[in-house]
């Protein structure tokens, strides 16, 4: 179940990557992000049926006074340590997605060069609705100033 869910996470990155305008391999960091992606998918499995697995077999026959035997320290560490790495991880990769750093690939500079000779030149103009929202929001500090001047504010200044 866990394998396929792992198998699924890796697909569906690679159609989104693929399927935006993002793209998969035009920003580094999401090349950097679908690698993490990989990685934490494998590390996943190793974890899953090797450490998992032989922990399982060994606690299962020990009795529940052993089980604090310094005979499994190693073993409770890495039950620790796989979980908080595999947190880290997903912070790294949301910070990624979130900050976007670095740049373009040099095949994303490439296909960014040969839309920009395809487009029509970008217009300076403002658009319509950016115009109709400032339009708005001036109108409506200019209600509340007025407001305020006439001393018909929203509350009182304790009058």
């Amino acid at each position: 179940m866990f394998v396929l869910k792992t198998q699924v996470f890796i697909l569906q990155t690679a159609e989104l990557g693929l399927a935006t305008p993002w793209g998969l391999f035009r920003y580094y960091w999401i090349l950097l992000k679908f690698g993490l992606a990989v990685f934490a998918t494998f590390a996943f499995l190793v974890h899953r049926f090797g450490v998992m697995a032989e922990a399982a077999k060994r606690v299962s026959g020990a009795a529940a006074e052993t089980l604090f035997s310094a005979d499994f320290g190693p073993l409770k560490t890495e039950l620790v340590r796989a979980p908080s790495l595999a947190i880290l991880l997903l912070l790294v990769a949301a910070s990624l997605g979130v900050y976007k750093p670095w740049g373009l690939t040099r095949y994303g500079r490439r296909e960014q060069q040969e839309r920009r000779k395809v487009e029509q030149p970008p217009s300076n103009e403002t658009p319509l609705g950016v115009k109709i929202f400032y339009a708005v929001i001036g109108v409506l500090v200019l209600v509340v100033v007025m407001l305020h001047l006439t001393g018909h504010g929203f509350g009182g200044h304790g009058h």
